[in-house]
């Protein structure tokens, strides 16, 4: 497929057009305190995608070719327990599903992978979706404990540095890059801030489908504490409403003694589930879906950087996709910056010279995963999700998800809304 060159072709409808028919999340909570500790991860998905029915009661399930769940932590790749969970709720067996792991923009590379299906004609319509329960599944801190060990050993650091532990990219970014404790604490008030304003005021309402499951209070100790409880989420649970600088500047360093990045400044271990619904325009002409489309997906690119600096990713990867589509930074009207850390999330909107962008709420207007959290497989859909209806609410066209990527990638999509 030849990709769309310029601002104009990117706007122009086609009939082959990838267009997203609905966009949609749970609520994303804290890990092992907040209100989904308790809910497996392939049953948020499930909810997720019975919603996506639901959403579009003039779909027949069968329709739906394939989907695909972006998810880092399951056992087996959460294919066979996210293929079950898919079946539970109402998708025949005729829909096929996979999954797949690009660490943190899995769910952004399920969307691309559906597209891409959708493009070369393999399948009509799909579904990107993704999945994460950081509370079950986080107990290695996602760095492998039985692999080759001549790699432990490699003389090639950038083969070790793969292992490396998150943070400590973070620290290596924001020493390298100048990033100063007291900027990044300052962008995790501003995000919290953001965010609380988007949930006070209803705008995640749209994309956020409850999820009603099981809830067991426990103390600092972890021992139970009354009876297990039946509740339903409608909130995400992360967010800090009221959080000062003056606290988030108290609080000690979290992966080295005299570093910068701490709990209050680095993205949140969370739980939750995101889904796409995509198909060719046509297909949702034929299905007389087309008041439904919400907008197109157009693109995306990896790039790749050092292991040891991960977080620059998304400075890599926009400029490869806007340079691909031929875009001007100023075409774009929201950028979702994924905020792993605030150190790598500061570096690159300096880098790709959004400091303006970013004072006039078009980047991460709404919070980011310092607020609202990073379920690792889920957080690429979920960024979908909030850009989509984010667009809708500011009647923004065009939108850029990005994220850094575990092992030293970026990724970054673009969207169209209609």
């Amino acid at each position: 497929m030849v990709l769309p060159r310029g601002i104009k072709q990117v706007l122009t409808k086609a009939p082959t057009d990838v267009v997203i028919v609905s966009a949609l999340r749970t609520p994303i909570c804290r890990s092992y305190k907040g209100q989904l500790k308790d809910a497996y991860p392939e049953e948020l998905l499930s909810v997720v995608l019975r919603a996506t029915l639901d959403k579009n009661p003039q779909l027949d399930p069968a329709a739906i070719d394939d989907v695909a769940v972006g998810v880092v932590l399951n056992e087996l790749g959460g294919s066979k327990a996210a293929r079950m969970a898919m079946n539970h709720v109402g998708f025949p067996s005729t829909t096929s599903l996979y999954t797949t792991n690009r660490a943190c923009a899995s769910s952004l590379q399920s969307i691309t992978l559906i597209a891409a299906q959708i493009q070369n004609e393999m399948i009509d319509v799909g579904i990107g979706a993704g999945m994460e329960s950081m509370t079950r599944n986080y107990g290695t801190r996602a760095i492998p404990v039985d692999y080759w060990p001549a790699l432990k050993e490699s003389p090639v650091k950038d083969a070790r540095d793969c292992v490396m532990s998150m943070g400590i990219t973070s620290e290596n970014v924001a020493e390298r890059y100048n990033v100063s404790r007291a900027d990044q604490d300052a962008m995790a008030v501003e995000s919290h801030f953001r965010a609380n304003r988007a949930r006070e005021n209803g705008w995640f309402d749209a994309e956020i489908v409850p999820v009603t499951t099981r809830f067991q209070e426990v103390n600092k100790a972890g021992e139970k504490v009354g009876e297990e409880q039946t509740i339903t989420v409608t909130k995400d649970d992360g967010i800090r409403a009221g959080v000062s600088l003056e606290a988030l500047s108290k609080l000690k360093p979290a992966f080295k003694a005299d570093g910068r990045s701490t709990a209050g400044n680095s993205s949140q271990v969370s739980d939750g589930a995101a889904a796409t619904l995509l198909m060719r325009r046509s297909t949702a002409t034929k299905l007389g879906l087309t008041d439904s489309i919400m907008g197109k997906f157009v693109g995306s690119a990896v790039a790749g950087c050092k292991p040891d600096e991960m977080g620059i990713g998304p400075a890599i990867a926009i400029p490869k996709i806007l340079n691909q589509l031929g875009l001007e930074k100023s075409d774009v009207h929201r950028w979702e910056i994924n905020e792993a850390f605030a150190s790598q999330a500061l570096y690159c909107v300096r880098n790709l010279g959004l400091e303006k962008a970013m004072l006039e709420g078009k980047v991460n207007p709404d919070g980011g995963a310092i607020a609202l959290g990073h379920p690792l497989g889920a957080t690429g859909a979920r960024m979908v999700a909030t850009l989509m209806h984010g667009l809708q609410r500011s009647n923004g066209e065009v939108g850029v998800v990005s994220m850094c990527i575990g092992t030293g990638m970026g990724m970054a999509g673009v969207f169209v809304r209609e």
